[in-house]
């Protein structure tokens, strides 16, 4: 076992653990204060370890193509419902845009070709289920870092929100809509990318078509998938349930780090 992967497995048992626990049916544990303390302890241990192990700008592992996986599962929503995502899909795209907005000081709205005619990164690694399975694909796309240098933050800005299509039609206190977010360490990581393509066609819709986010040094539910708007902000509070994610909203760890 390579000295990188021990460190992945160490560094993601306590998300692993603490996420599988609302997996198997104990959400209803997220109610009890003494619990909710220990899960938010756990999540601020697994962080400042990883910080403290790994340099800011340390890659996660990157594969050979010759290990892409023959199967990669579908992790969250395969296909969004709603008549506006069918109506995109249906025109190839032509008509989606990624508005890039917050806290910066030139607001975007980006077609797939403006995303497409950045700077790009190809890299092939491993996605990382919460469930318990992980498989290998190969990801391209534009490093977040690009899009958000060319909008210029505003020096207030801590966070970056991500807001997608699809619509769990669940929500405790927000649209129903997942969501996710990063602080700025990940959000200028380099293999943080925002993918158009997988394993050198264009990115299915069961894996996030037109546009999904791959964070890889976090689990998969980080990786949200049909953006939509990219939003800069200084506090979670008043975007969705408030917690920086859907799952998060739920009791999941913010911060998933492998």
């Amino acid at each position: 076992m390579s000295g990188l992967f021990s460190r992945r497995r160490f560094l993601g048992l306590s998300t692993i653990g603490a996420s599988a626990m609302f997996l198997s049916g104990c959400d209803r544990l997220a109610q009890n204060e003494k619990v909710r303390n220990v899960l938010d302890m756990a999540e601020t241990l697994t962080k400042t370890t990883q910080r403290a192990l790994l340099s800011q700008g340390a890659l996660a592992r990157e594969y050979p193509e010759a290990d892409i996986s023959p199967v990669f599962k579908v992790n969250g929503t395969s296909m969004p419902d709603g008549e506006e995502y069918a109506r995109l899909l249906e025109g190839g795209f032509a008509d989606w845009r990624l508005v890039v907005d917050g806290l910066v000081r030139q607001p975007l709205s980006l077609s797939l070709a403006d995303l497409k005619n950045l700077p790009s990164r190809t890299q092939v690694t491993r996605h990382d289920c919460v469930e318990g399975w992980s498989a290998i694909g190969k990801w391209t796309g534009v490093p977040l870092s690009v899009v958000l240098e060319k909008v210029g933050l505003l020096p207030s800005a801590r966070y970056v929100v991500f807001h997608c299509a699809d619509d769990l039609g669940q929500t405790l206190g927000g649209s129903g809509r997942y969501y996710e977010s990063l602080d700025l360490v990940d959000a200028f990581h380099p293999q943080t990318i925002l993918a158009y393509g997988m394993n050198g066609e264009d990115l299915p819709v069961a894996h996030g078509a037109p546009l999904r986010l791959r964070v890889e040094r976090q689990l998969g539910y980080k990786h949200a998938k049909y953006l939509l708007r990219v939003q800069a902000t200084d506090s979670f509070a008043g975007i969705e349930g408030g917690k920086g994610g859907f799952w998060e909203d739920f009791g999941y760890e913010w911060y998933a780090g492998i």
